[in-house]
C-alpha cells in the first residue's frame, strides 16, 4: 500500500475524473478527502464505494472559489489528520460560448474556479507541506489549454494557466520536498464530453491515433504514480493522457 500513513484532498472528487482519482488514491491506502461543491449525492456515492472497499475516507464540501473557505478547510484537515501528503486539484466547470457572445460572468466564473480555485488550493496546501517537508500537488490541466478549443476561450484561457502555475510552483516548493505536476487529458469519457454533439466526437475521434476516447482510470493510474514516492524526481512536468492527440 503505497500510500498508507498518507492523506489526500481531491477537489471536484464527486463524479469524473475526481472521483476515479480519490478511489485510486485510496485503493492504494491513502485516507482521501473527497471534495464537493453542490452534488452531494454523488459524493456520498464515491465516499460508500471506498468505504466499501476497505478504504477511509472523509467528505468535505467548499467551493475552491472561495478563498477564505479554503484556507480554513485545508488547515482544519491538517489539523485533524497530523498532515497532508497528496493534493490533487481537479475541480473544474465549463460556461462554453463563442469569444464576442461570451458574458462577463462566464468568463469570470470559469477563471474563478478552474485557475484561482488551484491557486487557493496550491497556497493553503503548501503551508502545510513546506512545514512537513513533503507534498504532492497534482493539477488536472486539459489538452484544450494547449492546443485550444473553439467556444471554449475561458476554459481554454484556465487550463492554459494551470500550465503556468504549475511550473511556477514546483520552482517555489522544491526545496522544501514538495513536488507540483500537472496532468493534461485528452478527451476523456466524462459528463462535459458527454454533452458534445456526436459530430463533434466523431471529428475529434478521427484524429485521435488510439481511436477511442480515454476513460477516468487513464487519468487516475498517471496521477496516482505522480502523487507517489516512485515520482519524487519529477516537479513541473505536464504528462499529457490523451491517446496520441498532439496539436
Amino acid at each position: 500500500m503505497q500510500f498508507k500513513d498518507k492523506v489526500a484532498l481531491v477537489t471536484g472528487a464527486s463524479r469524473g475524473i475526481g472521483r476515479a482519482v480519490a478511489v485510486e488514491l485510496a485503493l492504494h491506502g491513502a485516507s482521501v478527502v473527497v471534495n464537493y461543491t453542490s452534488n452531494e449525492s454523488a459524493a456520498k456515492n464515491v465516499f460508500k464505494e471506498i468505504e466499501s472497499s476497505g478504504g477511509k475516507c472523509q467528505l468535505c464540501r467548499f467551493d475552491v472559489s472561495d478563498s477564505l473557505k479554503v484556507q480554513d478547510e485545508i488547515s482544519k484537515i491538517g489539523e485533524e489528520y497530523g498532515g497532508l501528503h497528496i493534493l490533487v486539484n481537479n475541480a473544474g466547470i465549463t460556461k462554453d460560448g463563442l469569444l464576442l457572445r461570451m458574458k462577463d460572468e462566464d468568463w469570470d466564473r470559469v477563471l474563478s474556479v478552474d485557475l484561482k480555485g488551484v491557486f487557493n488550493c496550491t497556497r493553503a496546501a503548501a503551508k502545510i507541506m513546506m512545514k512537513q517537508r513533503y507534498g504532492r500537488i497534482v493539477n488536472i490541466t486539459s489538452v484544450v489549454g494547449e492546443m485550444g478549443n473553439a467556444g471554449q476561450a475561458n476554459y481554454s484561457a484556465a487550463k492554459a494557466g494551470i500550465i503556468g502555475l504549475t511550473k511556477a510552483t514546483a520552482k517555489e516548493l522544491a526545496s522544501r520536498g514538495v513536488t507540483v505536476n500537472a496532468v493534461s487529458p485528452g478527451f476523456i469519457e466524462t459528463d462535459i464530453t458527454s454533452g458534445l454533439p456526436q459530430n463533434v466526437k466523431e471529428r475529434y475521434l478521427e484524429v485521435i491515433p488510439l481511436g477511442r476516447f480515454g476513460n477516468p482510470q487513464d487519468v487516475a493510474k498517471i496521477v496516482a504514480f505522480l502523487a507517489s514516492d516512485d515520482a519524487s524526481y519529477i516537479t513541473g512536468e505536464v504528462v499529457r493522457v490523451n491517446g496520441g492527440l498532439y496539436t
